[in-house]
């Protein structure tokens, strides 16, 4: 029999790094509840600031708000996928134990960040007219939504910065503090919102704003547990920049690509819908705040898992690898399953908090009632792309998740509205998720079979592993 890789030592003097010891779904619920309340904050603030905007009763400024989270989302997806590179990054140097290497990464990660969060602002910006008029926005709808960007798109190199402070506090094992960092930006968001929305009579001025000063919390909180309490940054320093970029981008690049294919997914979806409507635009709006509410957990997760892997991986703990990811799976479905059958018992009652009548109810209640299957087999994807991302298989994540917004969204939705409207895209959407689901699942197990085979060989070699 083939021995075991053997683990790199701990740092002289020092204790393991936690995610290399005990049970690993211990670890995988941990992390995942932990960041599951962080961004519940934040969905429940989104779920809070659509709802109001509903009260102000007419359905073009939610659909308005609707088009602009669309947009929202790719800027926030891009962010994540430098987060993705960064916690990969400082993780690998944590398990391997060289605390001073994690600092030199954490600094130059941020940094990418930083820049890459701007520039995404001002193309985003640049090309608004042109990304809005595709996405079939027009009159108020349309205007609304520009408003909303034009205000909150600007900060969106802060989300870059606290987003990826917060990885680095899931990288060094304090779940806690992570979840502090959303927690406070989406209690000063829920304080904020019916203040200026009603009490200033900014309407949807008044929500993007809140949005904006939540940032600058999420930031601040970020930046005082990793610098106060850590002490894992230090100030960019350009050699190390340079030095950092090719392994930084190998990861984020591909990270990058995947974490945006899920928003414009979602474009080609609205694009879809826009045919049927007001209504149908209105319901995905809801939706689009509904949806990470009920299956947040699983952004939570999916967050969760690269930091375990991250550390066993630098730890040469490949072993723990396998289990993590069987863990991980199990937690997920389980998950999706229990907010799905939420979802179906509460649908008609979700449709009347929205005060929302017709063509719209009837969209909102029929997702309630068939579409969180789709988000079980979605959120194997998602568990998967995280391994990915962190084994060393990073454009294996990019064509699982290109592929679901392409092949997986686009033919089957538009094929099912063509027979049944908006329902049938909904159907077709289920359809691809569930495709792309089962098959992640499969490779991601031969993704690390292929790790263990590859140190093993290095180990025959007597070479030293990645």
């Amino acid at each position: 029999m083939n021995a075991p890789a053997r683990p790199n030592p701990p740092p002289a003097g020092g204790t393991p790094p936690r995610f290399t010891q005990g049970s690993t779904m211990r670890h995988v619920i941990e992390m995942t509840v932990t960041g599951a309340i962080g961004l519940m904050a934040i969905f429940v603030v989104d779920f809070l600031s659509l709802f109001y905007i509903s009260r102000l009763g007419n359905t073009e400024l939610t659909a308005g708000v609707g088009y602009a989270v669309t947009v929202l989302y790719l800027a926030v997806s891009a962010n994540i996928g430098s987060m993705i590179a960064g916690i990969a990054l400082v993780s690998r140097a944590i398990g391997a134990g060289n605390r001073a290497l994690a600092r030199q990464r954490a600094a130059s990660a941020v940094a990418f960040a930083c820049l890459f969060g701007a520039a995404v602002s001002i193309l985003l910006l640049a090309l608004l007219p042109f990304i809005l008029d595709k996405l079939g926005a027009s009159g108020v709808p349309k205007d609304v939504a520009s408003r909303f960007l034009w205000i909150t798109l600007p900060a969106n190199i802060l989300m870059s910065a606290g987003m990826m402070l917060s990885g680095f506090l899931r990288a060094v094992g304090d779940p806690r503090r992570a979840m502090q960092v959303t927690l406070f930006g989406g209690i000063v968001t829920a304080a904020m919102d019916p203040l200026l929305i009603f009490g200033a009579g900014l309407g949807t001025d008044g929500a993007a704003i809140a949005t904006v000063i939540s940032r600058v919390v999420f930031t601040a909180v970020g930046l005082s547990s990793v610098v106060r309490v850590h002490k894992l940054l230090q100030w960019p320093r350009w050699h190390d920049m340079k030095q950092d970029a090719k392994a930084f981008f190998d990861i984020a690049v591909p990270a990058i690509l995947t974490n945006v294919a899920t928003p414009v997914g979602g474009l080609f979806f609205m694009r879809i819908l826009a045919p049927f409507g007001a209504e149908a635009i209105a319901a995905n709006a809801i939706l689009d705040r509904l949806v990470p509410l009920a299956f947040g957990a699983l952004f939570a997760l999916s967050g969760a898992i690269g930091p375990i892997l991250g550390q066993n991986l630098g730890a040469g703990l490949y072993d723990r690898l396998r289990q993590a990811m069987r863990d991980a799976f199990i937690f997920g479905g389980l998950y999706a399953l229990a907010a799905w059958a939420i979802l179906i018992v509460l649908r008609h009652q979700i449709t009347a908090l929205f005060s929302v009548g017709g063509a719209t109810a009837e969209y909102v209640a029929f997702f309630c009632l068939v579409g969180g299957m789709a988000w079980v087999f979605i959120g194997f994807v998602l568990i998967a792309n995280a391994a990915f991302n962190n084994l060393g298989f990073p454009l294996y994540s990019t064509a699982f998740n290109w592929g679901r917004a392409t092949l997986g969204t686009v033919p089957l939705a538009w094929l099912g509205a063509s027979m049944a409207g908006v329902q049938g895209a909904i159907v077709g959407l289920i359809v691809g998720s569930l495709v792309f689901g089962i098959a992640a699942v499969w490779v991601v197990f031969r993704a690390i079979g292929e790790v263990e085979v590859r140190v093993k060989l290095k180990a025959a070699a007597g070479q030293a592993p990645a």
